[in-house]
């Protein structure tokens, strides 16, 4: 049963993600692209949902480590790499500049999917392209 439970969790945690999307404007590129134009048309409504991102995720950090183990697991699963190096600082930028570029981060390019649009489409699977190339060729090198 724990098995069930954890999917049907992570299924309505992934639809409750999916619907703070929806609602915040954060699957919408335009709206996304206009909070980073800093320099133009600012739009700064979005400086909310990563204000409330960074509180919800500030108190279930330390709720989570409350607990010596997470409720349907066995232990609380870490990064064993922490150091800052040059493939985060690579990866970050290339990040950013999607983002930028398109207007999309993969989870509201993911939750696009739904609204059955081709930048989405196009964006999500540009996206399964470069992880399939990274596992096969960049992560084989490290």
């Amino acid at each position: 049963m724990t098995g069930a439970l954890r999917i049907l969790v992570a299924l309505v945690a992934g639809l409750l993600f999916g619907l703070g999307l929806a609602i915040s404007g954060m699957l919408n590129p335009a709206k996304v692209k206009a909070f980073l134009d800093i320099t133009g048309a600012w739009d700064p409504s979005l400086i909310f949902v990563l204000g409330a991102d960074v509180i919800v995720d500030f108190v279930g950090y330390r709720l989570a480590f409350a607990f010596n183990r997470p409720v349907l697991d066995s232990r609380h699963h870490l990064p064993a790499k922490t150091r800052i190096d040059r493939p985060l600082i690579v990866g970050s930028a290339i990040f950013g500049i999607g983002w930028g570029l398109a207007g999309f981060c993969p989870g509201p390019a993911i939750a696009s999917l739904s609204l059955g649009l081709a930048p989405a489409v196009m964006f999500v699977v540009a996206m399964l392209i470069g992880m399939v190339v990274h596992d096969r060729f960049v992560a084989q090198k490290g």
